[in-house]
């Protein structure tokens, strides 16, 4: 690194009043010329030199390769730094770059960059984006906000394929050091298409544009996306699935016995039983010719992940059972009322999964499991104590402590670490309502922010780790005269060592 300083500071000193921009810029164009080898000339004009950038720092197209490359540039070895690079990229940038007539550009890296596409369009196989950075790039594919975010990327391969006006077109996206060390590949092959009959369909347009599609669909349909996707399907859901125990997935259970083994309820009597489910969609068009056909791209379930896999285990459980494999073509004549949301941004859409939640059995603290800072948070734990962070309900119990790099035994619970954060912030009061802290948009901002991610999180854990010992704390105080200290056990979100409220006045 301290060679590429020299080199950037000296390329900035030459070329910073002509060309603009920041060093990071420079620091592009070195990678042009030394990785990809392209000379001075030509690299100028493939580096976006300040401006509005979209998440878009260069590009180069290799003809041999026939490949090309979308760059983001970071001279630094804090990987974190590509967050809001690559929000720009999927908020707008892949949208502007592959349908520019959305939305007239005036940044030239742009134009040029659109240019090279129309005039290899026919050639190209493959656009790999790349971030390429000064650090380690395992650590950033370690990172939980990095994966998600990497996640929304890949699902904007559509874009590509509309483009191109075919889908062999393979989108590629890594993160990458400037020594040419690579993290593992993200290589999307093709979007997640899916075709589902979506009956009685009607649409609603929101105030800014978004869809909103309701009809009925085939539970099996969705069984079917949750095998071909896995949990990458629930991600934007708030939990991982409650247990088999839990009194919503029992009854669940047996409404599918009585339909599938015991054909004592019809299958059409389900979807008047069922509250219905609630999908993100990235896109979702009517299939000409085929009537309640629609093409959905990279859905994403927003809620009823405990029919799916309740579904799904159901089936599972049950395979080798004469009775259901007598009834399977009731299978498919189990249907559930669908609502699928799409043309929305990410607020829209975190909006949508908490509403949509609010009418279950869920704490208002489990709808906030995918916001950004809580991934965030969730990296930092794992990256500086290997501790686990609990954000999504029952996760810790489905997780390989060794294959997430978790070396301690107990998670951190994201209620309680919420209680530690009101008490050092001096918001006691606040304890005794905590679900509003989750539930009013002004009091959660004020709790998670960017001061929560302050370099050393040791007070953090040590001030997390102090309110299970209260109780005993308590106990010794009353233990020393029961009637002086009688209310001690009312005050106990009081009680803590002095030490403890000084050190954490600063979390």
């Amino acid at each position: 690194m301290p060679k590429y300083d020299f080199i950037v500071e000296k390329l900035y000193s030459e070329l910073g009043q002509k060309c603009g921009g920041t060093k990071d810029d420079y620091f592009g164009l070195i990678y042009l010329e030394k990785e990809m080898g392209v000379d001075r000339d030509h690299a100028l004009n493939q580096i976006a030199f300040g401006g509005n950038d979209f998440g878009v720092d260069g590009y180069h197209f290799d003809r041999e390769r026939k490949t090309l490359y979308i760059y983001q540039f970071k001279h630094s070895e804090n990987h974190a730094l590509f967050k809001d690079s690559m929000i720009r990229l999927i908020d707008k940038g892949m949208q502007v770059i592959f349908s520019p007539n959305s939305e007239p550009s005036s940044n030239q890296i742009l134009n040029q960059l659109y240019s090279c596409l129309i005039e290899n369009r026919e050639i190209i196989r493959q656009v790999c984006i790349r971030f390429v950075f000064v650090g380690d790039p395992e650590e950033a594919e370690r990172s939980m906000v990095l994966d998600k975010l990497r996640e929304d990327l890949e699902n904007k391969k559509y874009y590509l394929d509309k483009f191109f006006k075919r889908e062999d077109v393979s989108l590629v996206v890594e993160f990458r050091s400037h020594s040419g060390r690579v993290g593992r590949v993200g290589v999307q092959q093709s979007s997640y298409n899916y075709s589902f009959e979506l009956k009685n369909c009607f649409e609603v347009i929101g105030p800014k544009g978004e869809v909103l599609k309701i009809g009925l669909v085939r539970l099996f349909d969705l069984y079917g996306v949750y095998l071909n996707m896995g949990n990458r399907f629930f991600e934007r859901n708030i939990r991982f699935g409650l247990g088999a125990d839990e009194f919503v997935n029992r009854e669940i259970d047996k409404a599918f016995r009585r339909i599938l083994i015991d054909k004592t309820d019809e299958p059409g009597y389900f979807q008047f039983n069922h509250n219905g489910v609630s999908l993100y969609a990235e896109k979702i068009s009517k299939v000409d010719g085929k009537e309640n056909t629609y093409k959905i791209v990279a859905p994403k379930l927003l809620n009823g992940a405990q029919t799916v896999t309740t579904f799904a285990n159901f089936l599972e459980r049950n395979k080798d059972n004469p009775k259901l494999i007598e009834n399977d073509s009731l299978k498919s004549e189990i249907y559930v009322i669908c609502k699928i949301v799409s043309e929305a941004n990410e607020d829209f859409v975190t909006k949508v999964t908490i509403n949509n939640n609010r009418q279950n059995p869920v704490e208002p603290w489990a709808l906030r499991a995918n916001d950004l800072i809580q991934l965030e948070i969730q990296d930092r734990f794992k990256a500086d104590f290997g501790i686990y962070y609990e954000r999504q309900e029952n996760a810790f119990c489905g997780i390989d402590l060794d294959d997430e790099g978790i070396v301690e035994a107990k998670q951190i619970k994201m209620r309680e670490l919420a209680r530690t954060f009101l008490v050092a912030d001096g918001n006691i009061q606040r304890l005794s309502n905590l679900r509003q802290v989750f539930e009013d948009d002004k009091a959660y901002n004020a709790v998670y922010n960017d001061r929560r991610l302050l370099p050393d999180l040791r007070t953090v854990v040590l001030c997390y780790k102090v309110q299970f010992r209260l109780n005993r704390l308590v106990g010794s105080i009353l233990d020393t005269g029961y009637n002086k200290y009688q209310y001690a056990p009312r005050a106990r979100n009081l009680i803590c060592p002095q030490n403890i409220y000084h050190f954490s006045v600063e979390i």
